[in-house]
């Protein structure tokens, strides 16, 4: 694969309707969208960090500058036979693994159009359809309650609801009485911390699938202490950044689950040497997602095909974040899970007028 091409886009997009979590309430999303051109392929990619550095110390302009600065640079010296090739580069330059997976994730695509098999193939994935959850944001609790019927309505496998200090226990509880035993789980996005242990072991009467995320953004220490006080499984993301971090966790006892987002862990060579590890290990993962438009969306189904992804995902149907998106719409099967495309590369068709529609800014570079 040689890169003749690379164009950038910042594009945004508002949500049907806010989404709050512990680190605040968002009206809209921006992801940079990566697109490469080789030949008659292009490979399009998704940046997933956010506008400002809560989840991540990552933003849309530092993913901007990491591409431009320093990746897009070396590309044009390089012909890729496989896109794990473009670590090569990449261990010159020290984190940013949103940036990095953004980029992998065009190469990927433009790799299997190439080859002409879809994403799921190439990852190795045995899944026709993966299983679909859904991510509640923090409202008022009778907005929560509806949203919570509507979701489990339509049919999504499982429910992940945000909580944070002083709104966490009540909340579960008004939930377990109105909506009985569905599967449910919460996440803090690394809210508490250990002085908070009674918050926790309250929340563990609950019969809650998974407690993601409680502690520091990059603790496995005190997660590991958590986890032995608690019959409920805490499962990581923000603290699982590599494969030596899964390593570590999984020594240390610091959860029983693992969330793989291959923006935080620096795109999907990473993702799978994770998910070959807990298989290994029988510890089940699942796909978080970040709100992604369709190219990330198409790539998290892909990954989520493999095997080891034993838990339902967040990634929900299109129209459950947007009006309008910038590829094919992912629909909810009757079922609860979403259909693995199986045409070339991510599968989905980009359509280049709503691209442009919702562009803020853009910028090619011909080699």
């Amino acid at each position: 694969m040689k890169i003749e091409e690379v164009e950038l886009r910042i594009v945004e997009i508002p949500y049907v309707s806010p989404f709050e979590t512990s680190f605040g309430r968002e009206q809209k999303n921006q992801e940079v969208i990566v697109r490469l051109y080789s030949g008659d392929e292009e490979g399009f990619g998704e940046c997933v960090a956010l506008d400002k550095p809560s989840y991540s110390y990552e933003t849309v302009k530092t993913e901007w500058h990491i591409l431009e600065d320093f990746i897009i640079p070396e590309v044009k010296l390089r012909d890729f036979e496989t896109p794990e090739e473009i670590q090569e580069i990449y261990r010159g330059i020290r984190g940013h693994p949103m940036a990095k997976a953004g980029f992998e994730e065009a190469l990927y695509d433009l790799y299997a159009k190439q080859k002409g098999v879809s994403l799921s193939q190439v990852l190795g994935g045995t899944k026709s359809a993966i299983e679909s959850g859904v991510s509640i944001g923090i409202d008022t609790m009778d907005v929560l309650l509806k949203n919570i019927a509507e979701k489990w309505g339509e049919g999504y496998r499982r429910i992940k609801i945000k909580i944070k200090p002083g709104w966490d226990v009540q909340v579960v509880k008004r939930i377990r009485r109105e909506m009985g035993d569905i599967p449910l789980m919460v996440d803090a996005n690394a809210a508490y911390t250990l002085d908070d242990m009674n918050v926790m072991k309250e929340l563990d009467q609950y019969e809650l699938m998974m407690i993601e995320q409680p502690l520091g953004h990059d603790d496995l220490y005190d997660h590991a202490a958590l986890q032995k006080e608690l019959t409920t499984p805490i499962c990581l993301d923000e603290s699982v950044e590599s494969i030596k971090d899964a390593e570590i966790a999984l020594k240390m006892g610091s959860c029983r689950i693992i969330n793989i987002k291959h923006g935080r862990v620096g795109g999907l060579s990473a993702s799978k040497k994770i998910h070959d590890l807990c298989v290994k290990s029988k510890i089940p993962v699942w796909a978080g997602g970040m709100l992604e438009f369709g190219v990330g969306r198409a790539t998290n189904i892909a990954l989520s095909s493999l095997p080891g992804f034993c838990l339902p995902n967040d990634i929900s149907a299109t129209d459950r974040y947007y009006h309008e998106d910038i590829t094919d719409s992912f629909v909810l099967n009757p079922d609860g899970t979403i259909t693995v495309p199986d045409g070339p590369g991510i599968g989905v068709q980009v359509y280049d007028d709503i691209l442009e529609k919702y562009t803020v800014e853009r910028k090619k570079f011909s080699f």
